[in-house]
């Protein structure tokens, strides 16, 4: 409750989850109150009791995932690690990327940071009027020397959902592997990643995951791990006796402690996800979004972006009041409300490029989460309601 005794209304869930299951917190506590030990570095109880859990917890999330091969599950700092581990690691001097318009700058600033200085090409696909990149897009943009597609499975801005299977079927014929950007989808939309085709995959563990910051997640299909070097080398716990770091898997991605706190939260997280089912959760933030887009077609003059239909994005809905600056209206709405979305460019600047709206400062971003409510949406829209009225 804010001083004035309103409910927040929390509708920021693209940035991180908000509020988190109740076992979460708990796990957490646990460890730091009573186990307080590492992960794969010493034998005594309380540290084997860790290893068993961060065990448990990659196995839970490669199930969560279509992931048969529980080690190709790789622990990493946050969803921005993950992407910077494969693109640092897989791309050489001189190779060719394609990538698209709608992706974050986690993606955009790496790429950008490889072509200044180790020479690579970056090439981007736009998508079409309604946010998604066909993959007769992405194929057009592709050369001889193209070695890596890195496309969002959905835009933080738009929502629009990509056809990651297509563009991966299309690539594969080409030769090309494909890392695919699943901050805004894990646990959002039912994933299974050996069906997919996808050679790479990351996200992170505090959105759709409904886990805490400091861990990501970053999966490396069969033989993916042979074209990719660890850009982070150090102690695994394993076969300390060699100079080199190891090149089994996860090891050869592990480098130092990781972080065994945030690790056992995210478990706890992802039981609650086994338990009410990543299916569930699609089918009622779809009912959210939908409803939300409803709601925004009967009020006057409010510009939305992305798809129509809820049933082609994930629960991010973007939009613009003519008339508002993106920042005073999501000032006014938390103020007046308590209602909690992000203005700006979302770190995506070649989207709203794309939208037009980077001269007027982005545009106001709602995104329902594991927990929205029917009655929460329609706070939100009698808000707007009686703004622009």
């Amino acid at each position: 409750m804010n001083v004035e005794g309103q409910s927040r209304i929390y509708l920021d869930n693209a940035a991180t989850s908000w509020p988190k299951p109740p076992g979460v917190i708990e796990a957490m506590r646990r460890h730091l109150e009573q186990i307080g030990a590492p992960a794969g570095r010493s034998g005594y109880h309380e540290a084997a009791v860790v290893e068993r859990a961060v065990s448990e917890t990659r196995r839970q999330l490669a199930y969560l995932l279509g992931v048969r091969e529980a080690e190709r599950v790789v622990f990493t700092f946050n969803g921005t690690d993950s992407l910077n581990t494969v693109m640092h690691g897989f791309l050489r001097a001189g190779d060719h990327v394609v990538t698209t318009t709608i992706e974050h700058n986690s993606v955009l600033r790496p790429l950008a940071y490889l072509a200044s200085r180790r020479g690579i090409e970056v090439r981007h696909a736009a998508p079409d009027a309604q946010g998604v990149v066909s993959p007769q897009a992405i194929e057009e943009a592709l050369n001889e020397k193209s070695r890596l597609i890195v496309i969002s499975h959905a835009s933080n801005v738009t929502g629009a959902l990509q056809p990651i299977e297509a563009i991966t079927e299309m690539a594969h014929r080409r030769g090309v592997r494909v890392l695919v950007d699943g901050a805004q989808t894990a646990g959002h939309t039912p994933i299974r990643l050996e069906e997919s085709g996808v050679d790479f995959f990351a996200c992170s563990g505090h959105k759709g995951l409904l886990g805490p910051l400091g861990v990501g997640v970053l999966y490396l299909a069969p033989g993916a791990e042979i074209e990719t070097e660890s850009f982070r080398q150090g102690g695994t716990g394993t076969l300390s006796q060699h100079p080199q770091q190891p090149d089994t898997l996860p090891d050869k991605y592990e480098s130092g402690n990781p972080n065994v706190t945030a690790i056992l939260g995210l478990q706890a997280a992802v039981e609650y996800l086994r338990d009410r089912t990543v299916t569930a959760i699609e089918r009622e933030m779809r009912e959210r979004t939908a409803q939300l887009l409803e709601g925004l077609a009967g009020i006057p003059s409010i510009d939305v972006f992305g798809p129509l239909s809820a049933a082609d994005r994930i629960g991010v809905v973007s939009l613009n009041v003519p008339g508002f600056d993106p920042h005073e209206l999501a000032s006014y709405l938390d103020s007046a409300h308590h209602i909690q979305v992000r203005a700006g460019l979302h770190c995506a600047p070649l989207m709203h490029q794309q939208l037009g709206t980077t001269d007027r400062g982005g545009a106001v971003r709602f995104s329902v989460g594991a927990f929205t409510t029917a009655a929460e949406i329609e706070k939100v829209l009698s808000a707007l309601s009686s703004l622009v009225h």
